[in-house]
């Protein structure tokens, strides 16, 4: 009894020194960005996310972010081939080196979330649940999408194809509108073609920031 006790003990404590490598690196720049992660980190989840997306673009994680493209675009092949194979643990650690990254990533948010519902930890899967949503919400709660002049406002490309995603849709083609807004015609699972409209100004002003010295 006293053995498996022991044994118990131990593979708990492995467990939780897993779990605990894997924090999210918070920026420490004093900017808006780096002071909303950490409020976020906090569980501090009631706060203008729009804004909160914005201030990434005007971050140096930013720039950070952009020179370590090739490293997110690994990881989060890590995760899903982790996720094929149910290692939860890992999981979480990639899904947290993706955030600390950029944490304005929904897909990073959303499997981390699901991980942490399936491991039995209902109090980050509900933070990291409230995050997600807050980040979708600000892009898709801001516009009905169905024109250049309603278009859902993105600061990345990645968040278009996260909400297509989300729609179940498939994308056929993809043109610039008016200068300011991607077209994006798909097709839905009854075979109907939509077109949907993301309003692009903090893309390219994000391209500029990037061109800054």
């Amino acid at each position: 009894m006293i053995k498996h006790w022991f044994i118990t003990i131990i593979l708990l404590f492995n467990f939780t020194i897993v779990i605990g490598q894997t924090g999210i690196k918070v920026p420490e720049f004093d900017d808006d960005y780096s002071k909303t992660v950490q409020m976020l980190e906090n569980a501090e989840t009631d706060i203008d996310y729009k804004s909160f997306r914005e201030s990434f673009i005007e971050s140096k994680q930013f720039k950070i972010a952009s020179e370590k493209s090739s490293e997110f675009r690994d990881l989060k092949k890590q995760m899903y081939r982790q996720m094929s194979e149910s290692k939860y643990d890992s999981i979480i650690a990639t899904t947290k080196k993706m955030l600390s990254i950029d944490y304005t990533s929904m897909t990073a948010h959303k499997i981390l979330r699901q991980t942490y519902k399936i491991v039995g930890d209902s109090k980050n899967a509900e933070k990291y649940k409230t995050i997600q949503f807050g980040l979708l919400k600000s892009i898709v709660n801001n516009g009905d999408g169905k024109s250049c002049e309603n278009g859902w406002p993105v600061i990345q490309i990645s968040e278009e194809y996260f909400i297509l995603d989300m729609l179940g849709v498939e994308l056929k083609t993809q043109s610039i509108d008016g200068g300011i807004c991607d077209r994006m015609e798909v097709e839905d699972e009854n075979g109907e073609t939509k077109v949907y409209y993301f309003e692009i100004s903090y893309v390219f002003k994000g391209k500029e920031k990037l061109k800054e010295k």
